[in-house]
């Protein structure tokens, strides 16, 4: 899916949110794959587990990590950490269960950190373990400069597009500012090459089988790894399930959909309250809303970090925080501070994740320093994944004849979300070629049963998306319909909750297109 960009990033986003993930330098699986026995020395690596260095991590969280080869091709040409986290089970565990909270370009170890007390019911059976991806926060962070997004909407955001190339020009600009800053890891960023991780971080962890809960681009994660180990399947759960077929284009219009949508239901349930900065009309209060984002792109408002927060910078912002019920009271308190005081802190918490839990570092540790990690990590992770997941990559001039379509098709779905979308899906512009593996091996995968999440209201990852992953999927996958509202079911409704801990806990599957309800088993 088209995951959250945001136009002023920082890697501190760590709610159970995931939703819409630049080069995997060669399509699908290496053409001469590692033999075994070159990778065994990551697979029989040992994690020293330790306590997480910091004041402001939970005490009981403990933090280590894995090495793993740049190029699974070639696995004695350089290598690579990744950080990890764990929450020890009670008793003795049987083996672990591997979180993933989306994104792509979310940070594991601060996601569990920030949202471990969800996952407590887990502890019960296993270990619960989450990790940074390779190119996200503190393993090996991928970065295109703090201007290059900014440079990408400013591009893509002309009144005039009758000749696009100077826009696309810029969009090359930012593709090699982009390598020029990450490093060799962006060339083997990716999907694939984080489901190779994720088998190395099986193994390492003692487990003979993955049990695994990921959440929106968790889920794209979970369907590579099943066809790409397929005897390693053990208990999967997919929550907020992303498409593996559709081009980025189609994605991005999907989410802008969505997310006006869900604009849509924020502003109703506003203007009940007569503290909503709207109004108390949910009509005029969807005008006002773009006359906002206008107004913000026309007359940038100062911040105290020394730059000018844009329309497009609240456009992010807004759709970080419609992506859970739960959020919405503090939206409406960020957007009143700003519409009536012109205080941006409320609305830049949410654009930048608002999350700054420092994780601990010692002299003796190769990760990436915390405060070393480049504040653009999260979107330029976001493209980097997303584009190399991705074989399209269509000509300059086929760009040209669509541009003004899809910026019309965009702008209709949403004059709030859509030029902010449209820009995200042009940034693959001027990267190589993306991985066909996703999209034409990824299917009819011979695994024990997974269980799909999918949320009726979910303003990220399409309820459509869930039917056709399933369906694509085979007959191993079985779906929960989770007849809510907000991005993914675990987090907000105790039915999902259920279902899915009874499921990793005891193997106990629902019946395939059974439901949760959206009013007596809501979490709010």
């Amino acid at each position: 899916m088209l995951a959250k960009l945001s136009t002023r990033p920082s890697v501190r986003r760590c709610a159970v949110t995931g939703a819409v993930g630049l080069a995997l330098l060669g399509a699908g699986l290496p053409a001469a794959a590692a033999a075994d026995g070159d990778l065994d020395r990551f697979y029989d690596q040992k994690i020293k587990w330790s306590a997480c260095e910091s004041t402001d991590m939970p005490k009981d969280l403990q933090c280590g990590k894995i090495t793993v080869p740049v190029d699974y091709a070639e696995p004695d040409k350089g290598s690579l950490d990744l950080a990890l986290a764990r929450y020890r089970g009670t008793g003795d565990p049987r083996g672990s269960v591997v979180l993933n909270f989306g994104g792509p370009g979310g940070s594991g170890v601060l996601g569990l950190a920030h949202g471990g007390k969800e996952f407590m019911g887990l502890t019960d059976e296993y270990d619960v373990v989450s990790f940074d991806p390779r190119g996200v926060g503190r393993s090996s962070p991928v970065s295109c400069g703090t201007q290059a997004t900014g440079q990408a909407l400013e591009a893509t955001g002309g009144e005039d597009m009758s000749d696009p190339r100077e826009m696309l020009a810029l969009l090359r600009e930012v593709a090699a500012e982009c390598a020029e800053h990450s490093g060799p890891v962006l060339a083997h960023i990716g999907t694939v090459n984080v489901a190779r991780d994720l088998d190395v971080l099986r193994q390492v962890l003692g487990n003979k089988k993955l049990n695994y809960l990921g959440f929106s681009y968790g889920t794209r994660l979970a369907s590579v790894y099943a066809a790409r180990f397929p005897e390693k399947v053990g208990r999967l759960v997919l929550d907020g399930v992303d498409t593996l077929t559709e081009p980025l284009a189609e994605q991005g219009l999907a989410s802008v959909r969505g997310q006006q949508l869900a604009l849509e239901h924020f502003l109703t349930w506003c203007t009940e309250d007569i503290a909503c900065p709207f109004g108390q009309d949910p009509r005029e209060a969807r005008e006002v809303a773009v006359k906002l984002v206008a107004s913000l792109d026309e007359n940038p408002v100062p911040t105290d970090f020394g730059y000018e927060f844009t329309g497009q910078d609240l456009a992010g912002a807004m759709a970080q925080g419609l992506y859970s019920r739960e959020l919405w009271p503090l939206l409406q308190r960020a957007l009143a501070q700003l519409m009536e005081d012109g205080d941006t802190r409320g609305v830049e918490a949410f654009a930048t994740g608002g999350v700054t839990l420092p994780v601990p570092h010692r002299a003796d540790d190769p990760l990436v320093d915390e405060e070393e990690v480049p504040l653009d990590n999260l979107p330029a992770a976001l493209m980097a994944v997303n584009c190399a997941d991705d074989p399209d990559r269509p000509a300059a001039e086929q760009v040209t004849r669509d541009l003004a379509r899809l910026r019309t098709a965009y702008e209709e779905a949403s004059p709030v979300f859509g030029r902010y979308r449209l820009a995200q899906v042009l940034m693959c512009h001027g990267r190589p070629k993306g991985t066909d593996y996703i999209r034409e091996k990824v299917k009819d995968v011979d695994t024990p049963k997974m269980l799909l999440v999918g949320t009726r209201g979910d303003p990220a990852t399409p309820y459509r998306w869930t039917v056709e992953t399933a369906e694509r999927l085979g007959s191993s996958a079985v779906v929960l319909d989770h007849r809510g509202e907000g991005h993914t079911g675990y987090g907000s409704s105790d039915c999902v909750h259920r279902k899915v801990d009874d499921f990793l806990l005891y193997g106990s599957l629902p019946p395939s297109g059974s439901s949760c309800g959206s009013e007596e088993d809501s979490r709010e």
